[in-house]
C-alpha cells in the first residue's frame, strides 16, 4: 500500500512537471507607448519613461512614432495619425499580434483609443493604461499658456476651431468641445465625437464591443493639472453642456449614464481604476509609476 502511494506522488509530480513545460506560469504582453503632443520618441523623458516601464515590469516596450513626432503631433489630423499607428501595429509589429497593452500619455490615448476603436484586424489590446488623457474632451488648446498672446491665440483658434481648415490641419481641434457649443462640435468635430459614440444617428456599436473587451482600463489624474481643461476629462468627466460652472464626473455623463462606448460596461464589471496622483500634466513619480502602472504591464 505505501508503495502504491509512493508511485502516485512520483507520477503527480512528473505530471505537474510536464504542466508547467506546457504552459507558462505567468504571461506577459509587450506594450506600446503613444506619446503626447509636443513630444517624440526620441525625447529624454519619453524615451527615459519606456525604459524605465520596460526594466521594472520585466516587458518589452516600445514606443511608436507617428510622423517626424513634434510638428506632427501638432499639424496631422488624429484620424491620419491613428490609422498610421494602426497600419504599424498590425501590418509590421510582429511581436504585438499575440496581444499588447497600450500606455498613452496625454493626446497620445486618443490615439491609443482609436486604434482600439477603429483598427481592423488588429491584435487585441489587453489593457490601457491612461496617463493624463483628454478622453471627454479640453475646453482650452493645450500648452500654449495663460499669457496675454496665449489668449489671444486661443480665442482667435477657437472662433475657428470647427471649420474645415482647422478640423484638417491642427491635431487638437479634434477634440476641443466647447461646452457653449455643443451643436457645432457634434456636426464640424471630426474625432472625438465619433470616438466617443457621441452621434446619435451613428452610434456603432463596434466601437463599444472593443472598448468594452479591455480587460483593465487604468485612467490617471493629475491633481495639479493645468493643461486638460477640466482635468476630470482624464477619468471621462467634463462640463455640463451649455456652462463652465459645473464639471460632472464621469458617472454623471450621458456617456457613461448611456453606455455610448462601454465605459459603465467596464465599471460595473470592476475593470476601471480612477486614479489620482499628486503632481503636474504628466508629472508622474517613480512610485506612483510602479505602483499604479506597472502591474498592468
Amino acid at each position: 500500500m505505501a508503495h502504491r502511494s509512493s508511485s502516485s506522488s512520483v507520477i503527480s509530480t512528473v505530471i505537474l512537471a510536464i504542466a508547467f513545460t506546457l504552459v507558462p506560469i505567468s504571461s506577459s504582453f509587450p506594450f506600446i507607448v503613444l506619446h503626447g503632443i509636443s513630444e517624440q520618441c526620441s525625447g529624454d523623458r519619453v524615451k527615459q519613461f519606456t525604459e524605465n516601464l520596460s526594466n521594472w515590469s520585466k516587458s518589452n516596450g516600445y514606443c511608436i512614432e507617428i510622423g517626424n513626432g513634434v510638428w506632427d503631433s501638432w499639424f496631422l489630423p488624429l484620424e491620419d495619425q491613428v490609422e498610421e499607428v494602426c497600419d504599424t501595429v498590425v501590418k509590421k509589429m510582429k511581436q504585438l499580434r499575440k496581444g499588447y497593452n497600450i500606455v498613452g500619455l496625454s493626446q497620445g490615448n486618443l490615439i491609443g483609443r482609436g486604434v482600439l476603436e477603429f483598427c481592423e484586424g488588429g491584435p487585441p489590446v489587453k489593457n490601457f493604461i491612461s496617463l493624463g488623457g483628454p478622453h471627454a474632451g479640453t475646453a482650452s488648446i493645450p500648452l500654449c499658456g495663460s499669457g496675454l498672446w496665449c489668449v489671444l491665440v486661443n480665442k482667435m483658434i477657437k472662433a475657428e476651431i470647427y471649420t474645415d481648415y482647422m478640423q484638417g490641419h491642427l491635431a487638437p481641434s479634434g477634440y476641443l468641445k466647447l461646452p457653449y457649443n455643443i451643436p457645432s462640435y457634434l456636426e464640424k468635430c471630426r474625432f472625438l465625437p465619433k470616438l466617443n459614440n457621441e452621434l446619435p444617428d451613428e452610434r456603432n456599436t463596434t466601437y463599444k464591443e472593443r472598448f468594452s473587451s479591455l480587460q483593465n482600463l487604468v485612467l490617471i489624474m493629475f491633481e495639479q493639472d493645468t493643461v486638460l481643461i477640466p482635468k476630470e476629462t482624464a477619468w471621462f468627466g467634463y462640463y455640463q453642456d451649455g456652462a463652465f460652472d459645473l464639471i460632472l464626473p464621469p458617472q454623471q455623463t450621458k456617456l457613461y449614464v448611456e453606455d455610448w462606448i462601454g465605459l459603465k460596461t467596464l465599471d460595473t464589471a470592476g475593470r476601471v481604476k480612477y486614479i489620482s496622483v499628486p503632481g503636474f500634466h504628466l508629472r508622474i513619480s517613480d512610485g506612483d509609476a510602479k505602483q499604479y502602472v506597472v502591474p498592468y504591464l
